[in-house]
């Protein structure tokens, strides 16, 4: 396949989620000016009104804009899967780049956030989602190499279950302090031993995905 697009689509991708991530840290800068005016910190304030719910769903519009952008990039499901984390990954490095231009916030990576809200308000420092948006782009762009030099990229079953244990543990480690969230109360400590069992579990599975396509890529055989 042609390799001379890779690149500006790469770039392409990147600016929309830079420009994407924007926009999403200029909505948080008014809600924190409307319901924060005397600084962000935990214990928040809990607003159960119509506006959470427009929090939900602004939420669930911004990952069908991601999946969107992805599935018009790429061709196969494991490209436009590629794309995605791209994505994904570049809008969330550049969301807390935009806040701190615009807030000077986070003071540290350790500053606590509310990462998410569906199905459950997700909180957590801001160096966990950050360590998972690195690995997103490494593994999209190794992904998208591949796809462009004509190779295939289907992960074994042993990756899927790796990649849902990590996922599951992750998800665990921002979601367990139901308290915290619903409650208005001070989070517990973070489980940084989780984020990295599952960051760890998550290059595993790529890493075990990735080997299996480059031993195909190897071994197919060579036209004539």
């Amino acid at each position: 396949m042609n390799n001379n697009n890779l690149i500006p689509k790469l770039l392409w991708l990147t600016l929309f989620a830079i420009a994407m991530a924007y926009v999403e840290s200029a909505v948080v800068v008014y809600l924190r000016a409307i319901f924060h005016p005397e600084g962000f910190a935990f214990p928040l304030k809990a607003f159960n009104d119509y506006k959470i719910k427009v929090e939900v769903f602004r939420e669930a519009a911004t990952m069908i804009m991601l999946l969107t952008v992805a599935h018009l990039a790429g061709k196969k499901f494991w490209e436009r899967f590629a794309y995605f984390m791209l994505s994904f990954g570049v809008w969330d490095i550049f969301y807390y780049v935009w806040l701190k231009v615009l807030l000077d916030w986070p003071a540290s990576l350790f500053d606590w956030d509310v990462l998410f809200l569906i199905p459950l308000p997700w909180i957590g420092p801001v160096i966990a989602p950050l360590s998972i948006a690195i690995l997103m782009i490494i593994f999209s762009i190794l992904m998208a190499r591949k796809f462009h030099k004509g190779s295939d990229f289907r992960p074994a079953p042993i990756s899927y279950v790796l990649a849902l244990a990590g996922m599951i543990i992750v998800l665990y480690s921002f979601m367990y302090d139901i308290a915290a969230t619903l409650h208005g109360q001070m989070p517990k400590p973070y489980r940084y031993e989780l984020l990295i069992i599952g960051d760890v579990l998550f290059v595993a599975a790529f890493w075990i995905a990735y080997i299996k396509c480059r031993d195909k890529a190897r071994l197919a055989p060579v036209p004539n």
